[in-house]
């Protein structure tokens, strides 16, 4: 007699395990610590088989017989319903294994330790909130150019435009990874050319005119917060490089003797050499004995880790200063640009070297760490002092220095 509910429900467990037949090869196979568990006896290619169909009451009655129907279908069409079970669950194992989230984070761990922090925690933050909760479980090869423009808008929708963009930059990252690793035949990004609105990229916020840089010294030196910011705040417009590279500076990286700083630039990948003028030795000096125990120059509220990337920018808003309008950390280094040209007259070759910028030559575009490294040293120790001069609101007078200046 066919199963029934009640049945399979009231069934109980003996002190060995039994079967319940159904119809069409359905049992349900009851043990003694009273599992109960749907079974499919079947035959083929001549041999008696078993094909699990799951367990009561997970799987009910009815369910268990759609199963059983579902696998007789496959019989009837000469295939093995074992077989085509195991095929079903290759598949999506090798679905889930290829898909975007997993090829994505693999993507990230290969490339994230050649990026800066800030750009790999952006970068993936990125991806866990506008890209992973839509596409992460598609198998990578079966994601379209529709499909990731819906999440794209999704980006826009809330006027984030540059997050939008900078987040179908690393998509079409992680799919040409995929294509080169064999896990897809193309990536769709390429498709979406145009698709997005454009970006409006405003230069950052900087003083340029040394009457104001001059208030601005002032009121560096006038801040009342911990040595840690406020030699931060000193260095940021004397050396002029960017913030990223400032807050993340190491002490091994110094020979204060030699008044040398050497380090890797995080946006180029290429070797940099700092020459600090005798203004910045000592402010320097002062910090090591505080932070000279540690890795970092400017420790963050964390020891072990560098100063918050917002520290500078929040200094300077307590000083008063508005960082969308008029000056930001990174608009120290368009301050030096346009002085050192303009008010001190140094070439502009050698400004550039020194902003650890990529300079075209004769031999094409090229970075060398060590060229102009003579003029550069003279060049920042001028540039010091001039930040001096100004702080004590002296008139400035350029005075050209022969071989130097343009």
């Amino acid at each position: 007699m066919a199963l029934t509910d009640t049945t399979v429900r009231t069934a109980r467990p003996g002190e060995k395990s039994r079967k319940l037949f159904d119809s069409g090869g359905l049992f349900l196979f009851v043990t003694p610590s009273g599992g109960k568990l749907w079974r499919l006896k079947y035959r083929f290619g001549g041999k008696e088989k078993l094909l699990a169909l799951g367990a009561y009451p997970e799987v009910s009655l009815k369910t268990a017989r759609e199963r059983r129907d579902a696998a007789r279908e496959h019989l009837a069409h000469d295939v093995d319903p074992g077989e085509h079970r195991k095929a079903e669950k290759a598949a999506t194992v090798a679905s889930t294994a290829n898909s975007f989230e997993v090829i994505a984070r693999e993507w990230f761990a290969r490339f994230e330790p050649t990026w800066a922090e800030t750009h790999s925690s952006k970068i993936i933050q990125r991806l866990e909130k506008d890209v992973f909760p839509w596409l992460g479980a598609r198998p990578v090869a079966e994601i379209n150019a529709p499909e990731l423009l819906t999440v794209l808008r999704r980006i826009e929708g809330r006027g984030a435009l540059d997050t939008a963009l900078r987040t179908k930059q690393n998509c079409g990252q992680i799919f040409r990874y995929a294509v080169a690793t064999g896990r897809a035949e193309r990536d769709p990004s390429g498709d979406l050319r145009g698709a997005l609105a454009p970006v409006r990229h405003e230069n950052f916020a900087a003083i340029t005119d040394p009457r104001e840089v001059a208030e601005l010294l002032r009121a560096i030196e006038a801040f009342r917060g911990t040595l840690i910011v406020k030699c931060a705040l000193q260095l940021a417009p004397m050396l002029f490089v960017r913030p990223g590279e400032l807050r993340t500076a190491e002490w091994t990286a110094f020979d204060l003797d030699k008044a040398e700083w050497r380090y890797l630039v995080t946006k180029t990948k290429t070797q940099h050499l700092v020459p600090l003028p005798s203004q910045a030795v000592a402010t320097l000096r002062e910090l090591k004995a505080q932070t000279g125990h540690r890795r970092y120059v400017f420790p963050g509220r964390d020891p072990n880790k560098p100063m918050s990337g917002a520290a500078v920018n929040a200094a300077l808003r307590r000083l008063g200063y508005d960082t969308k309008t008029e000056i930001t950390g990174h608009g120290f280094r368009a301050m030096a640009r346009t002085i050192l040209h303009e008010e001190l007259h140094f070439k502009p070759e050698v400004i550039e070297h020194q902003l650890a910028h990529k300079v075209s030559d004769v031999l094409g575009t090229a970075y060398n760490r060590t060229k102009f490294l003579g003029e550069r040293r003279v060049m920042m120790q001028e540039w010091a002092d001039y930040l001096d001069r100004l702080k004590a609101g002296a008139q400035i007078i350029p005075i050209g220095v022969p071989g130097i200046r343009s």
